[in-house]
């Protein structure tokens, strides 16, 4: 069965586009009212996301490793508390952590009053009551991420799709230039054209998360605007192949400009982004961390690869099928 990869490519893509909608994010702790704290006593509300709150909540404050207990905690409801403390004089730390249980959100506090340290107040560690039953399997919730770390398992298989075809479409052209083939050619124009449409769908998703975490659909980040100059940088591609008439000229210079896009695809996605001295809020660019490092866990792994391995195997399939139509067109024309 010859077309095997295609179904496994469907397969693929069903598997984890369903679970990567499907799987619920892990509880957490997201919002904490008032947002400021200082010595004396202070009711904090606190808020949690896919949480289960129990009547009888460990509550805590952590500063600079040491610990205020909360002197009552009241169960709102599932996902929300309201917790009593007496905040001790002399916290060393600017932000304050604040625990339910095992849950901790870090920095959600900022401390006034500060000193060199608390000499009462403080109580020892505490044990997780929280209701984690049905949630076994759970993608990793985030701050600032949330919701939209399930995007990660569309908007950079997107990228890692177009990085493929713009690779098939490279080799043709390098093919073209040994052999002068237009069997060739045809195959790189068709390779950029479908990269295209997924380049697009990378700026396009790309676009929806920052909206979601940075608060703007773009922002003059060094990743952004190398996504975009690549994705111009192949539109004058076709825009070049359309102004040479002759056949085997068009194939020859469309070659030789492939293989220096290519090139820049590399620098402006790969190199000049990750350089420490550029500023840049996209994970893993500008001295940022990835964001394997930071956010992903084998959870979302275990998603995440087979989606990109599903996009890719998608992604050659419409390419197979552009080129198979493009050569019926040409022969019909003869």
């Amino acid at each position: 069965m010859k077309h095997w990869w295609k179904f496994l490519g469907i397969g693929l893509l069903l598997f984890a586009s369903i679970a990567a909608l499907r799987v619920p994010l892990a509880p957490a702790l997201v919002h904490v009212s008032p947002d400021r704290i200082a010595p004396g006593p202070v009711e904090l509300t606190i808020t949690g996301y896919n949480t289960r709150f129990g009547k009888e909540e460990s509550v805590y404050l952590k500063n600079d490793n040491q610990r205020v207990c909360a002197t009552s905690v009241t169960t709102l409801d599932g996902t929300h508390l309201s917790a009593r403390f007496d905040i001790p004089a002399g916290m060393k730390a600017n932000l304050t952590d604040i625990a339910v249980g095992r849950l901790i959100y870090n920095g959600a506090l900022f401390t006034e009053g500060l000193g060199a340290g608390i000499t009462s107040g403080s109580c020892g560690p505490s044990t997780n009551k929280i209701d984690m039953s049905g949630l076994a399997f759970v993608f990793p919730n985030r701050s600032i991420l949330y919701e939209s770390i399930r995007n990660l398992h569309f908007h950079v298989p997107m990228w890692f799709t177009m990085i493929v075809l713009m690779g098939i479409s490279v080799f043709q052209s390098i093919k073209v230039l040994g052999s002068n083939s237009l069997d060739r050619d045809l195959a790189a124009e068709m390779s950029v054209r479908i990269g295209l449409v997924f380049c697009v769908l990378g700026l396009i998703t790309g676009a929806l998360w920052a909206r979601a975490t940075w608060g703007a659909f773009w922002t003059n980040d060094v990743k952004l605007n190398g996504a975009a100059v690549t994705g111009l940088i192949y539109v004058a591609y076709l825009v070049l192949r359309g102004s040479v008439q002759d056949a085997h000229k068009r194939a020859r210079l469309a070659a030789i400009y492939n293989v220096f896009a290519f090139v820049l695809l590399v620098l402006f996605l790969f190199v000049v982004p990750r350089l420490n001295a550029i500023d840049s809020l996209h994970p893993g660019n500008g001295g940022n961390s990835g964001f394997s490092d930071l956010d992903m866990d084998n959870n979302l792994r275990s998603i995440f690869y087979p989606a990109v391995l599903g996009w890719i195997l998608l992604g050659c399939w419409m390419y197979d099928l552009r080129v198979r139509a493009a050569r019926l067109a040409n022969a019909l024309d003869r």
